[in-house]
């Protein structure tokens, strides 16, 4: 059986697949991924759906859902946890802030499964996914086998990994490595810090950091929530550019950045993708004539569904902030989102 793409993202875009496989269980996500790959047939994994802009069009090919799920601890080690893929993140985050393990609080409230924080680096407030993450189970596209790839063999980066840079496969496990501790890792955010009221560098009882971080993703409509039509989205649709510190310095000096690397003679430099885009000219809730795809009205990195908009409204309003942006700044912005069937 099988239904539109639409019904399983967060953006409500996506066109039907030919064939909708729905994994509950390892064995059987095992399975039907080598079936399906032995057929050579176009294939889409789908964990959350919270990453994803789909095209309208049918898919012609198999969709891989994750829907598997489970928290356990690694046997001798209980602040070592290894997780299903389906599971849902923040159910991750939720279970170790109640049991007193640090290390992923701050990335409460981030949509999306288990198995795909890995692909893009999840980060957020501070803090990323591969800071606590040991480890991955991986079941290769090009073997068919099932592997346990390290942290360092998965090559992080900001928002990137080599999961998400080319090597196919799929994630049907993870294994975080957390502090068991009641405080949290230090605040390293300053909009988190102030939000608690603390310094920089400061520990705080992990639940407190918790619905902090919970209540400024709200603010910003990224908390999925049936009471928010802002959060009808895909998150953050551009990531943060990273560019060179000597183009940098021809910014405007109010232009927020931050040094990768401090040391370096010649640091990489993050520079802010909302900040761009509300400088040139865009604003929260701003949408194209005609098209029921708008920026946020929380928040001008998200692109939201007001309801019943086509993937394709969707790409039409990213490509205009993108040119804009390019435009005024000379800077590309690069989409957060994976893109099947449409492109920026």
């Amino acid at each position: 059986m099988t239904k539109p793409l639409a019904e399983l993202t967060t953006l409500r875009v996506g066109g039907t697949p030919r064939e909708l496989h729905e994994c509950r269980s390892l064995p059987d996500l095992v399975s039907t991924a080598r079936t399906v790959w032995e057929s050579d047939e176009r294939w889409l994994l789908l964990g959350g759906g919270s990453n994803l802009v789909v095209a309208d069009e049918p898919f012609d090919g198999s969709v891989i859902h994750v829907a598997t799920s489970g928290i356990d601890h690694v046997e001798g080690d209980e602040s070592r946890i290894r997780v299903q893929a389906g599971e849902p993140w923040d159910s991750v985050v939720a279970y170790a802030v109640e049991r007193g393990l640090a290390g992923v609080e701050a990335l409460s409230g981030i949509p999306g499964s288990a198995g795909a924080a890995p692909i893009q680096n999840v980060g957020a407030y501070g803090q990323e996914v591969s800071e606590t993450l040991t480890n991955v189970d991986f079941l290769d596209y090009d073997t068919r086998e099932l592997e346990r790839l390290s942290n360092d063999e998965l090559g992080f980066g900001y928002r990137t990994s080599v999961l998400k840079r080319g090597r196919k496969g799929v994630v049907v496990g993870i294994e975080l490595q957390l502090e068991p501790s009641t405080l949290s890792r230090p605040i390293a955010y300053a909009q988190l810090a102030t939000s608690l009221g603390v310094s920089l560098g400061d520990r705080v009882p992990l639940a407190e950091v918790r619905d902090a971080v919970l209540a400024l993703r709200a603010s910003k409509g990224m908390v999925l929530s049936v009471d928010d039509p802002d959060s009808v989205s895909a998150g953050s649709f551009f990531t943060n550019p990273i560019v060179s510190e000597r183009f940098a310095h021809g910014l405007p000096t109010d232009a927020p950045r931050w040094l990768l690397d401090p040391d370096a003679p010649e640091s990489e430099v993050k520079l802010s993708a909302a900040w761009l885009i509300e400088r040139s000219g865009i604003t929260r809730g701003f949408s194209l004539p005609g098209s029921n795809a708008a920026i946020s009205s929380k928040h001008t990195l998200a692109i939201v569904n007001r309801g019943g908009a086509t993937a394709e409204e969707i790409m039409q309003l990213a490509r205009f902030v993108h040119l804009r942006v390019l435009g005024q700044f000379g800077v590309n912005l690069y989409p957060e989102p994976q893109l099947v069937g449409v492109t920026l």
